[in-house]
C-alpha cells in the first residue's frame, strides 16, 4: 500500500492590520490569495512589483468570475446548455454559420438574430449557448419566452412602471425571447414584445427563437402591432431556418431519452 503524500504546510496568516486594509479596500479574492503568494515570493524572492501584479490579477480574476456568477443567474436562462453539449454535425445550420454567429461579433454590432423552424430543431439549445458565451465574455443577458415577457410587464403595469421595465431589459447586451408562435397571443403579448423590440432596435441584440418565420408573426398577433416589431427586428438580421426531424423526437424512438430502469 503506497504511503500518503502528507499536505504541503499552509501558509501562514498575513498580519492582522493588512488583512484590515484589505477588508477595507473590498479586496475580498486578493485577501484570499495573499498568504499563499506572499509566502512563494519570500521563497522564490520574487520582485515586489511581480508581487502587487499576481495580488491584483487574482482580484480581478475573483471579481469576472463572481461578475459572471451574477449574471448568469439573472439571465435566468432554463436549461444551462452551452456549446459544450453542441452537436454542430448534427445541425441542419451550415457550419460557417453557426461558427460566425459563435463569434458574437454581430452582438457587439448590435444586430439580432432569428432561428426559425420545426419544432426539436436545436433553436432554444443554439440561443442558449450563445446565452452562455455572451455572459462568459462578460456581457449581460435576458431570456424570456412571449409568456413571461407578457406577465413581466403586466406586472410593471399595476404600478405604472412598465417604461423603467423595458429600460431595465434593454440593458442587456443581449435579450432573447423564445417560442414565439407555439401559441396564439393577445394584445398584451404583443404590446409587450413590441414594447421591447422597439426599445433594444439599433441599440441591443435580440435573439427570437419560432417555429414561424418572424413574417408570420401577424399569424398570432394583430397585424399592426406585428407589422412594426418585425420591421424592427428583421432590419439589422440574420436570419437562420433549422430543418429537420425533431432531436428530442429522434432520441425517444432510438430509446436515448432516458436512462434504462435497473
Amino acid at each position: 500500500m503506497p504511503t500518503p503524500v502528507p499536505a504541503p504546510p499552509a501558509a501562514p496568516p498575513i498580519p492582522a492590520d493588512l488583512e484590515n486594509v484589505l477588508k477595507r479596500m473590498r479586496f475580498p479574492y486578493l485577501r484570499k490569495a495573499a498568504p499563499e503568494v506572499l509566502a512563494t515570493a519570500r521563497a522564490q524572492r520574487w520582485d515586489p512589483a511581480e508581487v502587487v501584479r499576481i495580488l491584483l490579477e487574482s482580484e480581478i480574476k475573483g471579481r469576472d468570475e463572481a461578475t459572471r456568477r451574477n449574471h448568469r443567474k439573472q439571465a435566468n436562462l432554463p436549461t444551462g446548455k452551452t456549446f459544450g453539449s453542441w452537436k454542430e454535425e448534427e445541425s441542419s445550420i451550415q457550419r460557417p454559420m453557426q461558427h460566425a454567429l459563435s463569434t458574437l461579433e454581430w452582438v457587439h454590432r448590435s444586430e439580432n438574430l432569428a432561428l426559425t423552424g420545426p419544432s426539436g430543431t436545436g433553436k432554444s439549445h443554439f440561443a442558449e449557448a450563445i446565452a452562455h458565451k455572451a455572459i462568459d465574455e462578460g456581457m449581460q443577458v435576458s431570456w424570456f419566452t412571449l409568456e413571461s415577457l407578457t406577465a413581466t410587464l403586466g406586472r410593471a403595469a399595476v404600478d405604472n412602471s412598465v417604461a423603467r421595465t423595458v429600460a431595465k431589459i434593454t440593458r442587456c447586451d443581449l435579450i432573447i425571447v423564445d417560442d414565439i408562435g407555439m401559441l396564439p397571443c393577445g394584445q398584451a403579448a404583443a404590446e409587450a414584445f413590441y414594447r421591447v423590440i422597439d426599445a433594444a432596435y439599433e441599440r441591443r441584440s435580440v435573439i427570437v427563437t419560432s417555429n414561424l418565420h418572424p413574417s408570420g408573426f401577424d399569424s398570432i398577433m394583430p397585424k399592426t402591432i406585428a407589422t412594426a416589431a418585425v420591421d424592427r427586428l428583421l432590419h439589422h438580421a440574420h436570419i437562420v431556418l433549422t430543418e429537420g426531424t425533431s432531436h428530442r423526437l429522434q432520441q425517444a424512438t432510438t430509446g436515448h431519452g432516458v436512462r434504462p430502469l435497473a
